[in-house]
Parts: structure tokens; sequence; C-alpha cells
């Protein structure tokens, strides 16, 4: 068996987007791997839903293709895809009983969020475009757009992602099978989320005050045979979904305004006939993900995704609000729900293996692929053991720990002692309000670490969802002494284990797990040393340049001008003349989520006083760095996280340390 590395990520395959066809007999999915240093392949494959066969592929390997969507009598197979001569995403449509793709839209702006309509000749989409694009009909069909320069941003909030919006407005499109695209909506507002019943075409709009400075959405009902429209309701939703049955009953997720992330989101039905409303998920103490919501056989009832405490549950509310909700299945890392026939497809991740396709039909589930078996049979995988665990008087929190698997000379190439304590690294999650689990995104770096000889140690403290709103809400106003109390005593439990080394400790971790690790350091000299990574550091900086500023008055309530005093000793960098703990910084130059000035001034600060650090920038990479960067990128991120812990061990003789590529500085217990 070999052990797993980092260099491991070349070689294995995801997968997403399932989507069962109408009559419930097949799942089609987007099937990802690496295909050189820098680009993924990205393929649309099919699988029999009832488990008899292997998945084939569907589309060629040319390009990268997303969000297949069968047509409602399921011959075809609408897709996304950066085929042909152009990198922008355009929609093609393929037969399902065989024959060529064939490209329908050839737009500027990048083609996403597709859907067809009930009669299976038109399909709706999305994309970006700007007022001299609608105004002359560029947008129906055009050459891609020149960058602007100068960049004039009159807009509150004006990138996101990893992209400048350049005066652009999400519009929804629709396209008949001939290529001929209407535009369906105008205005300077952002549209998305287009959902057909039989007569009516809907989408969501933000269009109330400044739509940048509020998460209030508008569901209009578009007749594309009278071109009028209606608003039908409103809804509060930071990413609005709605799902939408042939008598026009809406699904569609509400978080409440006053509660903004902190609150748990909610799955609500509209009627339109009926003009009434019910909440599907009103006595359930779990948020509802987006954007996960299908309708089920005969529109009778919603399935949709809730964390729960430490797995990801599939749920089946019905469609009027009567009775409970009840649980179809509960385990593992769930993304992704679809109904058809029937059935109920998505992907999971467990300890065991990083994400398959499975289906779920009365009380059986089903595995329908096995996309690493090769790679997995050949490599030795650790399970990690749940542990539980209490800071002075709070809740029960909930973690993991994940030793060295058993392979032969596995402790011998860090140390000449085989019977030597694991030492540990410590990971903390982003969100804050997210929630971890045994497997999911983290599968290849935790199994990584731990190949390389660490125990490595996660949970989900107060903040994470999936434990109830008030577990969720236990930070309010107070990001870090709460969860670092939480974090700490985890680590103190674990540590404990004759197996796990007290004296040999690290922490790192992404985005709040990354704002986390910087007040760890600033708080405490538990750790050895420290990973921050695409952290928010500073939270007034953060404020004013972030497309998230609503997270500082949601979850502080206030904002820079009205407590700045109050903001800055909520910052790590308020605290960085306490830091003692050799601290290296990741980020990624084109991170809009938390720009890469918050990784530069705690850089300098940590710098101006004293601290072993270094800062990595990853040019040409976003705030998903970790998740769905260059593949050498991501390999290059998880090596240097390993090689900076490697030489601050006590473990690790200076030149070896040196030789895994010069990280960090080895450090002895005579040289503390």
């Amino acid at each position: 068996m070999e052990p797993i590395e980092g260099s491991d990520h070349h070689d294995i395959v995801r997968v997403s987007e399932p989507r069962l066809s109408p009559d419930g007999e097949r799942v089609a999915f987007v099937r990802r791997v690496p295909k050189d240093e820098e680009s993924v392949a990205a393929t649309i494959h099919v699988v029999p839903a009832d488990g008899g066969g292997d998945p084939r592929q569907f589309t060629l390997t040319d390009g990268v293709d997303a969000e297949p969507r069968w047509s409602p009598s399921g011959d075809r197979l609408a897709f996304v895809s950066t085929r042909g001569d152009s990198d922008r995403p355009q929609l093609w449509v393929v037969p399902v009983d065989g024959g060529e793709a064939r490209q329908v839209t050839d737009v500027p702006g990048s083609v996403s969020a597709l859907s067809w309509d009930r009669d299976g000749e038109r399909i709706a989409f999305v994309q970006s475009v700007t007022v001299d694009e609608r105004e002359e009909e560029r947008d129906l069909h055009g050459d891609e757009r020149t960058v602007p320069d100068p960049k004039v941003l009159d807009r509150l909030v004006y990138r996101a992602d990893e992209r400048y919006f350049d005066g652009t407005r999400s519009h929804v499109y629709v396209a008949d099978l001939e290529g001929n695209v209407e535009r369906v909506t105008d205005g300077e507002y952002d549209y998305g989320s287009p959902a057909w019943s039989d007569e009516t075409l809907y989408v969501t709009a933000k269009r109330t005050d400044d739509p940048d400075d509020n998460t209030i959405v508008d569901v209009l009902a578009h007749d594309l045979a009278t071109d009028e429209v209606e608003t039908v309701f409103q809804t509060n939703e930071w990413m609005p979904t709605i799902a939408v049955t042939d008598d026009d009953r809406i699904a569609y997720t509400h978080t409440p305004a006053e509660m903004g992330a902190m609150g748990q989101t909610d799955l609500l039905v509209y009627d339109r006939a009926s003009e009434t409303t019910a909440t599907l998920t009103e006595n359930l103490d779990r948020t509802v993900e987006t954007p996960t919501i299908t309708w089920g056989r005969e529109a009778e009832s919603v399935y949709f995704v809730t964390p729960d405490e430490g797995a990801f549950a599939v749920r089946r509310a019905n469609g009027d609000g009567s009775g409970d909700v009840e649980t179809v299945v509960t385990d593992g890392h769930v993304t992704g729900v679809t109904a058809g026939g029937g059935r109920v497809a998505f992907v999971r991740s467990e300890w065991d293996h990083p994400g398959d396709v499975f289906v779920h039909e009365g009380s059986d589930t089903t595995r329908l692929t096995r996309v690493n078996e090769a790679y997995l049979a050949d490599h030795a995988i650790g399970e990690p053991e749940p542990v539980r665990f209490k800071a002075d008087d709070g809740p029960t929190i909930e973690g993991w720990v994940l030793t060295p698997p058993d392979i032969a000379d596995q402790k011998a190439d860090r140390s000449s002692d085989a019977d030597e304590p694991y030492p540990l690294i410590t990971q903390i999650h982003g969100g804050p309000h997210a929630m971890w689990t045994a497997a999911g995104t983290m599968w290849h770096e935790f199994q990584t670490l731990a190949a390389r000889g660490y125990a490595v140690f996660w949970s989900n403290p107060r903040g994470s969802t999936g434990y109830g709103q008030a577990f969720t809400a236990a930070i309010e106003r107070d990001w870090g002494a709460v969860t670092m109390a939480d974090v700490l005593a985890g680590v103190e439990q674990v540590t404990d284990r004759a197996d796990i080394d007290g004296e040999e400790c690290y922490v790192t971790g992404g985005s709040f797990g990354g704002f986390m690790t910087g007040w760890i350091v600033g708080h405490t000299d538990r750790f050895r040393a420290a990973v921050a990574q695409r952290g928010v550091y500073d939270l007034l900086s953060f404020y004013g340049s972030t497309d998230a500023f609503k997270l500082v008055e949601w979850d502080f309530d206030t904002t820079p001008w009205e407590e700045p005093a109050f903001l800055w000793e909520h910052s790590p960098v308020a605290h960085v003349d306490a830091v003692d703990t050799p601290t290296l910084l990741i980020h990624a130059e084109d991170d809009y989520r938390v720009p890469v000035n918050n990784g530069e001034m705690f850089y300098l600060f940590l710098k101006k006083n004293g601290v072993d650090t270094r800062l990595v920038r990853y040019p040409r990479e976003g705030h998903e760095l970790s998740r769905s960067g260059e593949p050498a990128h991501v390999v290059d991120r998880i090596e240097r996280i390993a090689r900076w812990f490697d030489g601050y061990s006590a473990r690790v003789d200076a030149p070896r340390a040196l030789d895994r590529g010069d990280e960090g500085l080895s450090t002895t217990d005579d040289e503390d």
C-alpha cells in the first residue's frame, strides 16, 4: 500500500452535479480530473440508476463541461461547455441516443443556470452583459468583450469570485434549439434562477433600494406569450433558490433578514393559485443548504439537504407543509440532490472515498460509481475517529482525529523511535458558519498530512451549522474567544491520548479558519508553528474590500465607523505584538472574498514584530484555491503546509527540513 501524497491530487477524480433523468432510469454527472499543471478535464458521464451498469462518458474531452440538464422527454441533454473556439462557457445540446453535441449559443457572456421549458423546445439561461451589449443586441450573439481600461467603478459591490463585473448585469435569456436567443429581462438589476411552469418562466431579481446593500429578492413571473411580468413575492436570501411545479407552486429558501449569516435558512412553498405560503421546515432546527432543493414525484414533496451533527441529511417534506419533515438519508458529506422517477440521487463523500454518485429508492441506497477504485486499492486510507468534548460550561463539541495509516516504516520516516507519539495538526474550518464531516472537500489534504506522520484533528466549534440556531449564533460579536475556547478544549482532550504528542502541536485553517489561526497565535503559545490561509486578519479593511461586507454587519452588528475600536480589538492584527509562533501566510492574488491586502497587512505586522514568517501568493487564484485552484497550486499549497510544520518540528533535523523545501526554520527544545 502506498502513502497518499500531495501530488496525488492529479490522480483523484471528483464528481459533481448529479441529475436524474425524468424517468429516473439514468443519472448524468460531471467527472473532473486534473489534465495538466494548470487545467482540469471535465466531462459529462451517464450511469444507470439501478446500479446495474458502469458509467459511460457522454461528452468529448474538449473544454470544461458543466450543468448537465435532461430535456423533459429525456431524449436530449443540455450542458454548458468551453469547447470550441472560445473559452466562454456556451450552451450545447446532445441527443441521448447518439450523435454529436451541437452548440446552441454564441453570446459574449458566460452561460449558466440552464432550465428547459416543459415542452423541451426552449432553454432559459443566465449571462452577464453590459448596457451597450443590450442596447446594440450584441448580447444575443457577439464576440468576447474587451476588458475596460481603466476600470470605472460605481457599484457598491463591483467584483466577486475571481472577476470584476466591468459594468455588467446578469440577465435571463431564452434560446430555442435552432440558436435563436431572446433576452427576457431588462434594466440595471441582476436576475437569475430561471425555472419554468407549464405557461410561465419564473426568475429572481434584486431590485430593492441599493441591491448590493441587502439580500432582498423578488420572485417574478414572466408570461412569455403576453410579455407580462408580475412580482409574485419577495424573500430574503444570500443565494436565492427556486424550484417550480407545472401548476405554479414555487419552492424557495428564506433567511430572516435580522439574523443574516447566523440565521437558519427555511424552505417555503408559495401556491400561486391559492395565494398561500407554507413553511416546510418551521419545526426543523436545521438550516437548508442552497441551492439544492428539488420537487419529487408528481410534485407532492420537496427534497433538500441540511447539515446535521457532522453529517449531511437528505430530507423530504410535503409540499403543502403538512406532516413532519422526513429524513431520507443521513451519512457522509452530501452535495447536490436531484429527484426523478421515484428516486433521489446525490454525491456523497465518506471517510474511505472522496466522493461518488449514489441513488436512494424506498429504503435502499445504492452506490452507482467508484471513480477512484483503482487509486484507493493501492493507497493506505486512515479512518477518522470521532471525539466529543466541551469547553468549560459550553455545549458538547464534535470532532475527529485521523492518525497515520498502518504503513511499514511510516514512523521511521520521521523518527528513529517507532514508538514515539504522533505530532498533531489542528485544522479549523471556514465560514464561520459552516460544518465539517469525517470526509468532504478536505479528504485529500487530511489524508496526505496523516500519511506524512501527523495526527490531524478537526471539529465543529460553536458558530458551526448543523447543531441548531443557538449553536450557530453563539459567536455573535465575538468570532475569536468563543471559537478558540472550543478548539483548544479539543486539542487538550486529543493530546491526553498516549499516541499523540502534546508538545508537538501545529495549527492551520483557511478563510475564517485563517482568521482563527491568526487569533490563536496572538493569544496563546500552545502551537509550535502555524499556517494561516486566505484569512480575515483586519475586520475594518476586510469590510472595505470584500464582496461580503454584510458578514461584518450581520455577525458583529456594527460598521467600522460606528465601532472602529471594537472591530480592531476583535481582529488578529491588533494582537500581533503578542505573537511568538512561526506563522506561514498563504493567500490568492485574485481573492475577492478576502482580498490579499489582509494577508499583506498581517505579514508586515508579523515581520515588524520579529516573528518567523513568509507570505506565499498564488497568481490567478481566488478564494477557492484549495478546492478548485490550478492543480499545481493545489499540490504546492499542501506540500508547503507540511514542510512548514516539518521545519519547526523537534523530530526533524535542520538539513532534512531544508531539503523538503526550506519552508520552515528548524528549532530544537534548547532553542525555544
